[in-house]
């Protein structure tokens, strides 16, 4: 047993007869001197080192002084001490190799060697590998040669180097060279069969080649089998554009030189059947008649009489333009019409009805949930399973480059990873620019000038901004009762009876009971609901009728029987019969309703109490209604007392459903005015407006569907902010014939409308009620 320096070697093995160079800095021994390198790996190092002899010191190219080490035997390492320089040394015991032969020895040498030079063969080994291996003697050394071997891993190099028996060694020597081996054979099969199957594709384009050129000298005509005369016969028939046909033709050269068995020309086809796909020289012969127009649109829809104006005033405008001779735009569509709205309005259906009026072929397209910007663009050609986009296709389907295009729900488009589908319909929508217009997978241009665009959303705010201002909004704010009775009788009826297996002989109904259909069993802005009413109405109809019943006349008895007991109820009489309770407007996702909000005191200190999910900007309405009544107490005839040790509760009902906005100010501030006097609200008072800390009554939006929601709930007087004044208009005349409007300025204006007179006389307001 020797005392050696012990010199750890990181993520390395040195065998015996390898020679390494180490920093000086590491080795604290002089030449002559033995020292024990060890393989370390993750702070952990090898149960059998490399007893190394120190050959000398030499300069490297960059200043360090280094050492030369060569492995000399192995050595296993036993306790250790540190010595006064801070080097670590240890006890070694010498484990030198038995020299000795036996005829098992022999024939894993003769294997061993055997292995090597196959391997050797296969990387192509310029012989200097293999005189170096015939020039050692002893079976050691041999098997230690496989740790020169880059490709065995580092703990198979350890386990080499740990087992010190030479004929054990020897086995794990053949087998680690063995494993070398049958993965080289893998590589070589491998490429062999690479190179085959190019050598083999290239031999057969040149006889393609060859083939097609023996056709031409005996005049058996040019066409081989990719078909590129019929793609040559269908592009010039296809009245592209220039530049488009210039695209298209040097695809088609590309396939040529392709060849059949090409991988590429399976995409160069599927490539030009699209670009073939889109109707490039087919126009929709339109049809400029306002008049004609307008009764086609009277006759599919009722109301919606902003839509059809404008409809009918860009179909005018183009027909003067032609009829009198001034320049052309390029036919260009103009401005994008958005219709927004409730659900059930009609917005979808509108977009069949203005191509039937145009005389052009209608296409939709649904955006609802589209996240990614390739369903516009399209997807570039170098992604496997690359399509056009939704607008190519849309063009295809119509088979006209003119037609109505319907965006359906473009106000719920999202965006993700991978891109926005708003951003891209920023061109798509901009006259200006999308005459030149860019599919991803086509790149070329495509004029979508000559497209009338519509688009439908629920709601503004979730569209972008740079979109919204390329768009002409127009608002569907509802239906009013009558035009629900129209509907009902002229399309849904008819349309549910035909559902049902039903002939118009069968089913008769009069108005009363379709409007007490549309007043007890609905309340929303459009019809759908009405439309599932009546669905529900006909098929009990149609099983009483197949059971062997006569014709059934649909009146007021024969809804209440089917329909049920009354689902909607006018509440207002009830609900403001005590004081604290007033009758606001709201507008919600589903178009306009009403909204009754809650005041009670108690005794207590916790100040003001709001529930029923209300938003910040509602809660902070609260409070500066609550704040204007404490503050005007007196001339409100408020005792100064009633605001020491009470609470104050504002409940806006429906707390499942979250609200917010600053509109119901006013409606917050009269309902504790009545808490507070004594005097209940007028049960045909319906209001809003946002509420200021001096009393002012400011503007609000949402005039129209709000004032729709409370005819339908049967309140007859409407207050609404001054500056609102002019948005009344809106409202249709046969509904605002039957309401008594009250612009005002301040909330005492909204007070002296909406409060009973003061209980000293409430007799004569009550006999006036009551009459």
């Amino acid at each position: 047993m020797t005392e050696l320096l012990l010199v750890p070697v990181d993520d390395n093995v040195i065998f015996p007869g390898m020679t390494v160079v180490v920093p000086a800095s590491e080795v604290g021994a002089e030449e002559g001197e033995q020292v024990l390198l060890v393989p370390r790996h993750e702070g952990r190092f090898a149960g059998v080192g490399t007893v190394a002899d120190v050959m000398g010191r030499t300069r490297m190219p960059n200043g360090v002084t280094a050492v030369q080490l060569t492995g000399a035997h192995r050595g296993k390492a036993g306790t250790g001490s540190a010595d006064g320089a801070g080097h670590l040394r240890v006890d070694v015991t010498p484990h030198p190799d038995d020299t000795e032969r036996d005829g098992r020895i022999r024939e894993l040498e003769s294997t061993y060697r055997a292995v090597v030079e196959e391997v050797l063969e296969l990387r192509g080994d310029d012989g200097r590998v293999s005189t170096f291996l015939r020039g050692i003697d002893e079976p050691g050394p041999l098997a230690d040669t496989a740790g020169w071997a880059p490709e065995i891993p580092y703990d198979e190099k350890v386990a080499l180097l740990e087992t010190l028996d030479v004929r054990e060694r020897l086995e794990l020597a053949v087998r680690l060279q063995r494993e070398r081996l049958a993965e080289l054979q893998v590589r070589k099969s491998l490429r062999e069969d690479v190179e085959s199957g190019a050598a083999k594709q290239q031999r057969e384009y040149v006889l393609r080649r060859q083939l097609e050129a023996i056709r031409r000298e005996l005049g058996e005509g040019s066409e081989g089998g990719d078909g590129s005369d019929d793609y040559r016969a269908k592009i010039a028939e296809a009245g592209m554009p220039d530049h488009v046909r210039e695209q298209a033709e040097r695809e088609l050269a590309r396939l040529e030189r392709s060849g059949e068995q090409s991988g590429e020309s399976s995409m160069i086809r599927t490539y030009l059947d699209w670009l073939l796909a889109l109707p490039w020289a087919q126009r929709s012969e339109e049809q400029l008649d306002p008049v004609g127009a307008r009764t086609v649109l009277d006759a599919d829809h009722t109301g919606l009489e902003d839509v059809k104006d404008r409809i009918v005033e860009y179909l005018a405008v183009r027909k003067l333009r032609r009829d009198r001779g001034v320049e052309d735009d390029g036919g260009k569509a103009g401005t994008i019409l958005t219709l927004v709205g409730p659900p059930g309005t009609g917005k979808t259906s509108i977009g069949e009805s203005v191509a039937r009026a145009m005389g052009r072929e209608f296409v939709r397209m649904s955006l609802g949930g589209v996240r990614d910007e390739a369903e516009i663009r399209g997807h570039r050609r170098t992604y496997v399973g690359a399509l056009p986009g939704r607008l190519v296709r849309a063009l295809r389907d119509a088979g006209t480059m003119n037609p109505v295009i319907l965006l359906d729900e473009v106000d719920k488009v999202g965006a993700d990873w991978r891109g926005d589908p708003s951003a891209a319909l920023l061109e798509v929508l901009d006259p200006a620019q999308n005459h030149a217009f860019r599919d991803h997978y086509l790149d070329v241009e495509i004029d979508l000038s000559q497209v009338v665009f519509l688009a439908t959303a629920n709601q503004m705010d979730t569209i972008p901004g740079p979109l919204l201002d390329r768009m002409e909004v127009i608002s569907f704010d509802g239906y009013t009762v009558e035009e629900k009775v129209a509907i009902a009788r002229d399309h849904l009826l008819p349309r549910q009876v035909r559902a049902a297996g039903l002939t118009t002989d069968d089913v008769t109904a009069d108005e009363s009971a379709l409007r007490l259909v549309v007043s007890e069993y609905t309340r929303e802005s459009g019809v759908r609901q009405l439309d599932r009413a009546l669905g529900k109405l006909t098929r009990k109809i149609a099983t009483e009728i197949a059971s062997g019943a006569a014709e059934v006349t649909v009146d007021t008895d024969v809804v209440r029987k089917h329909l049920g007991r009354q689902k909607v109820f006018t509440e207002s009489v009830e609900r403001t019969a005590v004081p604290g309770v007033a009758t606001g407007m709201a507008v919600t996702g589903s178009g306009g309703d009403v909204l009754f909000i809650e005041a009670a005191s108690m005794t207590g200190d916790e100040g003001l109490v709001l529930t029923g999910q209300l938003g910040d900007v509602m809660k902070e309405s609260a409070r500066i209604a609550l704040s204007w009544v404490r503050s005007h107490a007196a001339e409100l005839g408020i005792a100064e007392d009633a605001f020491t040790g009470r609470s104050f509760h504002v409940h806006v009902p429906a707390g499942a459903i979250p609200k917010d906005g600053p509109s119901a100010g006013v409606t917050m501030a009269t309902a504790l005015v009545s808490l507070l006097t004594g005097r209940p609200v007028r049960h045909t008072v319906a209001m809003t407006g946002e509420l200021t800390l001096q009393g002012r009554v400011l503007p609000i939006g949402g005039v129209k569907q709000k004032v729709l929601a409370a005819h339908a709930a049967g309140l007859t007087q409407i207050v609404v902010p001054e500056r609102n004044r002019a948005d009344l208009d809106d409202v249709p005349a046969d509904v605002a014939g039957q309401l008594e409007f009250h612009p005002s300025m301040t909330i005492r204006e909204v007070l002296d409308v909406a409060l009973e007179p003061a209980p000293e006389s409430i007799s004569e307001p009550t006999l006036e009620v009551a009459a």
